[in-house]
């Protein structure tokens, strides 16, 4: 069982302009400061002056720390004013239907029902039949970054994106019933193209529809915010903001690896290469992305190389052993270059919201030495991984188009 209930008070933006003007990407979707900087600039009105505070000043050379305590003052001052703006308004027990259109899948728009999930139903070794399961390790002082955001503002501006199965279809039916029958209350296109649409849903009926063919699901899998649903629940908060999507429509992009060589020559790294994979030089003179799980792509030296891990190098009935980054970070990361650990710095892992064409710019100016290109995790791997119990390897699973913050606000005081 999955608990859904409404959010007892919510910000959110009076139209459609306002839902331009107010939000943005989520904290973690940026590069660099430089990235969130420039969209301050662009629009100064928008969330990311709360959410990365440190970076709201009129010159990147005044930025404070991040998670700071002058930032987090400052996160606290800019959503006071974001209350007091006319831009949003405040509406009191509410669900939401929201929908995501994507260029690159137009007929496929990704939707769902936002709300409130419950934080004792996270799956944790205290909890272990809890029906929110986490693909992933926290980090504490991530988590406490969140947390400290979330006292200072006295809200969840993060919003969890939380996959269900809905094997029977039902949830799906219901949620295009609403985007149906009548135009949404507001909308906003995002530095992507993507199209974010808002219904909200007051109406006593329609939240019990919803929240009891929620109550029917058997468990939730954490596709993005594992840390947002730690900081709630590190602070004995009985909820956390979601929205819950079902498995169908939810679309995947890569999650690729800028990388030093770290004293290794390009000739013994091929060389190293061979022991676990099938290297196949390219000719292409397009920018590679592999079209297919078990393929990977190695940009080295203005050159592509294919890689397909031969047998043996990963054990087909784990189910998080079998995903591509796991192979790379063991036979590549780890066991070439050196770096066993997932967090080391001189990792730079990137986005789906990043192109081929940006890894290669990256390696031929000198910044990187190499790319390693992934193909998208599947939806059946994510949930296998989810299922047996297990981990998704770190920095796996870019879900995109992603959860826009700044359309629905929790406000908590």
């Amino acid at each position: 069982m999955v608990t859904l209930r409404p959010v007892n008070r919510a910000l959110v933006p009076v139209s459609s302009e306002a839902a331009h003007r107010v939000s943005a990407p989520n904290y973690d979707e940026f590069q660099s400061d430089k990235e969130v900087w420039d969209l301050l600039q662009q629009k100064p009105e928008n969330v990311l002056r709360i959410t990365m505070a440190h970076c709201h000043v009129d010159d990147l050379s005044q930025a404070v720390e991040e998670g700071g305590d002058a930032a987090l003052a400052h996160s606290g001052e800019q959503m006071q004013d974001l209350v007091g703006s006319p831009l949003t308004k405040e509406i009191e027990g509410l669900l939401w239907v929201y929908e995501i259109t994507s260029p690159k899948r137009t007929q496929h728009p990704q939707i769902g029902i936002g709300g409130f999930a419950a934080s004792n139903e996270i799956r944790t070794e205290k909890v272990p039949d809890g029906s929110i399961i986490r693909n992933e390790g926290i980090r504490p002082e991530k988590a406490e970054g969140r947390a400290k955001l979330i006292n200072a503002t006295s809200s969840y501006i993060g919003t969890v994106n939380l996959a269900v199965k809905d094997s029977a279809g039902d949830l799906q039916k219901a949620l295009v019933a609403t985007t149906t029958a009548g135009s949404a209350d507001f909308e906003a296109t995002d530095e992507a193209g993507n199209i974010h649409r808002v219904w909200l849903v007051t109406s006593n009926d329609d939240q019990q529809t919803f929240i009891d063919l929620l109550a029917a699901e058997p468990a939730a899998y954490v596709a993005d915010g594992n840390h947002r649903s730690a900081a709630a629940a590190a602070l004995g908060k009985d909820h956390f903001l979601t929205v819950f999507f079902p498995t169908e429509r939810l679309g995947l992009e890569p999650y690729n690896r800028l990388l030093p060589l770290n004293g290794v020559t390009n000739e013994n790294f091929l060389e190293q290469l061979a022991e676990n994979f099938d290297v196949t030089p390219l000719t292409v003179t397009a920018s590679y992305r592999p079209d297919s799980i078990h393929k990977l792509g190695v940009y080295l030296d203005s050159n592509w190389y294919e890689l397909s891990p031969k047998a043996g190098s990963y054990d087909p009935a784990n189910g998080a052993e079998s995903i591509d980054a796991d192979i790379v970070q063991r036979h590549i990361i780890d066991k070439i270059l050196g770096m066993s650990d997932a967090r080391d710095k001189r990792i730079n892992y990137v986005g789906g919201n990043k192109t081929a064409e940006y890894l290669e710019q990256r390696v031929n100016s000198g910044d990187f030495d190499l790319a390693i290109s992934l193909a998208p995790v599947t939806m059946e791997q994510f949930v296998d991984v989810c299922d047996q119990n297990r981990f998704m390897p770190p920095k796996s699973t870019w879900f995109d188009p992603k959860v826009r913050s700044g359309l629905v606000i929790a406000l908590l005081d």
